[in-house]
C-alpha cells in the first residue's frame, strides 16, 4: 500500500525544491494537499511521479508534472488578497494549492465530473464554474492572476484581457520539446510576455493552433 505522506515529501524534496521552488507558503501547501485525491482511485499510485498524470482512465486530460505546476504558481508571485482564475482545473489539485496562497480562486473546468467537489468544498475561498476553457471567465474578473493548467499553442491574449492592470498569467506556450513556460503581464492595454523555463504540457481543449489553410 502506498504511503502517500512519504510520497508527498519525496515529491517536494526530489522534484520541486531541486527545481528552484523556494516560496515557503507554496512548499507548505505542496506538503499539505493530498494530490492523490484529485485523480481516479485506480491512478492514485501515479500521483507523485514526475509525469503528467491522467485524471482518469481513458482521458486525455492530465495533471501537470509537480515541478511544472509549482514553478508556474511561484512565477505568479501571489499575494494573500489576490483574486485568481484557474483555467483547466481538472480535479482541483492546482486550485487547492492556489486557495492556500490567494484570497479568492475561481476554478474553471469544462468537463462535467472531473472536479473533486468534495475536496474543494472545505475551501471557503474557492468557486467552481463549468464553462468552455477557451473563453476564460470574464464575468468573474478582472483577476490579479491567471493560471493555465496546460499548454496553449497560441499566446493567450484573450485571457490576458481578463487581468487587472499589472495582473499576471502563467502558462506553457507551444507543444513538443520546443515549448516554454511563459509569464505574461498586462500593463494598461499592452500585454507583455517572457519565457521563464523550459516545459512541456498537454495542450488544453480550445487552445490548439487553428489548422493552416493549404492550397
Amino acid at each position: 500500500m502506498t504511503d502517500f505522506a512519504a510520497a508527498r515529501r519525496n515529491m517536494v524534496d526530489g522534484q520541486v525544491r531541486t527545481a528552484d521552488v523556494t516560496d515557503r507558503r507554496l512548499l507548505a501547501a505542496l506538503l499539505e494537499v493530498p494530490r492523490e485525491q484529485f485523480v481516479a482511485p485506480a491512478l492514485a499510485g501515479l500521483a507523485y511521479l514526475d509525469l503528467d498524470v491522467p485524471v482518469r482512465e481513458g482521458s486525455s486530460r492530465r495533471l501537470l508534472k509537480p515541478m511544472v505546476l509549482a514553478k508556474l504558481i511561484q512565477a505568479l508571485d501571489l499575494a494573500p488578497t489576490d483574486r485568481v482564475l484557474d483555467v483547466g482545473c481538472l480535479g482541483g489539485y492546482g486550485t487547492a494549492l492556489l486557495a492556500r496562497l490567494a484570497g479568492q480562486v475561481l476554478a474553471l473546468e469544462q468537463e462535467e465530473g472531473l472536479v473533486n467537489a468534495a475536496a474543494l468544498s472545505a475551501l471557503p475561498n474557492v468557486t467552481v464554474v463549468t464553462a468552455p476553457l477557451s473563453e476564460g471567465f470574464a464575468a468573474g474578473g478582472p483577476y490579479d492572476a491567471i493560471l493555465v493548467e496546460g499548454a496553449a499553442e497560441m499566446p493567450p491574449h484573450s485571457l490576458c484581457r481578463q487581468l487587472k492592470n499589472e495582473g499576471r498569467l502563467a502558462c506553457v506556450l507551444g507543444s513538443g520539446p520546443a515549448a516554454k513556460a511563459m509569464l505574461y503581464r498586462r500593463s494598461g492595454e499592452e500585454i507583455g510576455g517572457r519565457p521563464i523555463f523550459d516545459a512541456a504540457a498537454p495542450v488544453l481543449p480550445g487552445y490548439e493552433r487553428p489548422p493552416a489553410f493549404a492550397f
